[in-house]
């Protein structure tokens, strides 16, 4: 059986370890400055904190920390130019770090070590970045309105037998271009623009809020179907409001599967080193510790995303997914047809 941790569980076991007196320097001067390394960071949990603290208990290298949205760091690195502090980006999804990696703010890794613990398509292939955690883009739907049957392929939710029925966000948001960004590469731009078309035409209502409000739109009864990332709704199914676990009882999910029946869209949150640090190792020994199991239970405890690690335990809630196959396709290419899904959006009238 698969060990599920708690984040209240993990968090106190580690704080615990994390504030413990660290070991005396093995060197000679007890004033010499620890290392530190500057992290610049999408994300915004509070194990993130307690990863950052049991790295430092661990090694006495200093985590300082930049949290931002991904644009806005992006934007704050494109300004600082080559004395931008920062020595490691994390942020969310393969299309977002491409836009770190075409801006000319990352640098290639090669590391073998590296390159075993993360599968080929889940990385960028001269290693500008790594993925350290799993993301699954899936339905969330009313059972009286549906079957899984009827809304487990990508293609049949632009079926006009769907008219009305979905809720999703904006096509500017990273996930959807993504979503779309995969459809070309497997139909091809004219079918994958045909798809969202008719996605448009069964919309339920105009494109707003996050992934979390069209799960709430469809348990009010608003639309039928919801475009989301997994996490979403398993945190509302194990939330500590009884909104949000009712929110999520109110629906089921499943996840869609693309027409070549090559499996699920699988994204991931991942980690580059920059190009402006000259502390390429130290960045690439913290990726590391990101990439044991210990680092990815930190990772995913609270964000419910999946372990890169099949050694690694598993957030609780995330045992309700149902089984799904990966695509395999190499994530790069999410950056690659990034303006391409935006034009087809735009086409589409997918504001």
């Amino acid at each position: 059986m698969t060990k599920h941790l708690t984040l209240p569980t993990l968090l106190i076991a580690l704080l615990a370890f994390a504030c413990s007196p660290a070991a005396p320097s093995s060197g000679s001067n007890a004033e010499t400055v620890p290392e530190a390394l500057t992290i610049y960071s999408s994300r915004h949990y509070d194990s993130d904190r307690t990863l950052y603290q049991t790295y430092e208990a661990k090694t006495g290298v200093k985590i300082q920390v930049r949290e931002a949205g991904a644009d806005q760091l992006l934007e704050t690195m494109k300004a600082e130019g080559e004395n931008s502090p920062a020595d490691l980006i994390i942020a969310a999804d393969a299309g977002g770090l491409w836009r770190f990696q075409s801006a000319g703010l990352t640098q290639a890794i090669a590391d073998p070590e590296l390159n075993a613990l993360v599968p080929e398509n889940l990385r960028q292939a001269d290693g500008h970045w790594f993925g350290l955690a799993k993301r699954v883009r899936i339905v969330a739907y009313d059972p009286g309105r549906f079957s899984s049957e009827q809304v487990d392929q990508w293609l049949e939710l632009a079926d006009e037998t769907k008219r009305g029925e979905i809720c999703v966000r904006s096509s500017s948001n990273i996930y959807n271009l993504s979503l779309m960004a995969e459809l070309i590469t497997r139909i091809g731009s004219e079918d994958a623009g045909d798809w969202a078309s008719g996605i448009v035409a069964n919309m339920a209502r105009n494109p707003q809020g996050g992934d979390t409000d069209q799960v709430r739109a469809v348990a009010a009864g608003e639309c039928g179907i919801a475009i989301v990332n997994h996490y979403y709704w398993v945190r509302l199914a194990t939330s500590a409001s009884q909104a949000d676990r009712a929110a999520a009882a109110a629906t089921r999910i499943v996840v869609p599967r693309f027409p070549d029946g090559r499996g699920a869209h699988i994204n991931i949150t991942g980690a580059a080193v920059t190009a402006s640090t000259a502390k390429k190792t130290l960045a690439t020994d913290f990726i590391k510790f990101l990439l044991t199991n210990e680092g990815q239970a930190l990772l995913t405890v609270e964000t419910k995303e999946l372990p890169i690690l099949s050694s690694a335990a598993l957030p609780e809630g995330v045992e309700a997914l149902p089984p799904f196959k990966g695509g395999g396709t190499p994530l790069e290419t999410l950056g690659e047809n990034q303006a391409e899904a935006q034009r087809l959006y735009d086409l589409a009238g997918w504001n």
